[in-house]
């Protein structure tokens, strides 16, 4: 009996060491196969993208700092917006040929034994057509090419801010085309004052009144009356202030000054900026300063393009 007991405990004891043993070795698998099956797992997962939209600014989804995501890499900087440069705004010159002396020769070509057509006196200007780099300056003078010296001793080119207005622009180019042309007290319109052209027109003579007539009229159709003080009734009346290119500018003179109301007026001129004029008065069509003594004699100024 005793060994029967015996052996029975033997084999309790074998038995329960095998199962502890089972159960230990059992754990350890479960713990290794736990480890493998998480290596598995994180071999088939990619690591997180952290510029998943290609074009993240300034930082990353897996928490990296300054734009640098984990693996390293710098993101892209930031596009930054074209910068657009400001419009420079175009200036238009009207360029003229300032005579720095009294009677200076505009020649008929270049070279002072050329024929003189005209001459200009100082602070007098004509209009400039181009440098011809050897000594001269072409123009025009009584609607011909003509030229005068480009002497630094005898000229200089000068640049006057020109209208935005293309008529009045245009008025004022044809104007200097007529430079030179005499002065005739009276002479023929070139049109009525409604438009229709007067047959004894002659392109080669011209007072003040229908010099302004004319260029205005070629310009643009712009009809003016065929005096000075019909003309003066004709625009807007522009305070003195505020006269622009274009502006027709109108004065008495010596022998009408005493007298009253619109008798007074007995000149006009194209205000041209800087304080002068184109105009025809007593000699010929010229561009000149408006001198203190004809500003004493002015009286209104009228704007008939706007």
């Amino acid at each position: 009996m005793k060994k029967v007991f015996g052996l029975f405990l033997i084999t309790m004891f074998f038995s329960s060491m095998l199962l502890c043993f089972n159960l230990f070795g059992g754990a350890i698998n479960n713990i290794n196969n736990s480890l493998d099956n998480n290596e598995n797992v994180d071999s088939d997962i990619m690591p997180p993208d952290n510029n998943i939209n290609g074009d993240n600014e300034g930082g990353n989804n897996g928490g990296g700092n300054n734009g640098t995501n984990n693996g390293g890499n710098v993101n892209p900087e930031p596009e930054k917006p074209d910068y657009i440069t400001p419009a420079i705004p175009i200036i238009v010159y009207d360029v003229c040929i300032k005579s720095k002396v009294d009677g200076l020769n505009v020649r008929s070509g270049m070279g002072s034994s050329y024929s003189s057509v005209g001459y200009i006196d100082k602070n007098d200007m004509v209009t400039f057509i181009k440098d011809m780099n050897n000594g001269w300056y072409q123009t025009v003078y009584k609607g011909k090419t003509a030229y005068i010296s480009a002497s630094s001793k005898y000229t200089e080119l000068y640049y006057f801010n020109t209208s935005k207005n293309e008529s009045i622009e245009s008025a004022i180019d044809i104007g200097k085309t007529l430079l030179g042309y005499p002065y005739i007290y009276g002479a023929q319109r070139y049109h009525w004052g409604n438009g229709i052209l007067n047959a004894n027109f002659k392109s080669n003579e011209y007072d003040c009144s229908s010099l302004t007539q004319y260029v205005y009229f070629k310009a643009n159709k712009t009809l003016l009356d065929t005096t000075t003080r019909t003309q003066v009734y004709q625009g807007i009346s522009i305070n003195k202030n505020d006269i622009k290119r274009g502006d027709l500018l109108f004065f008495t003179n010596s022998s009408r000054y005493n007298y009253t109301g619109i008798e007074r007026i007995g000149h006009v001129a194209i205000y041209l900026g800087d304080n002068y004029i184109l105009h025809t008065s007593s000699d010929y069509a010229v561009i000149e300063p408006i001198s203190s003594q004809r500003w004493n004699y002015y009286i209104c100024a009228k704007r008939v393009i706007y």
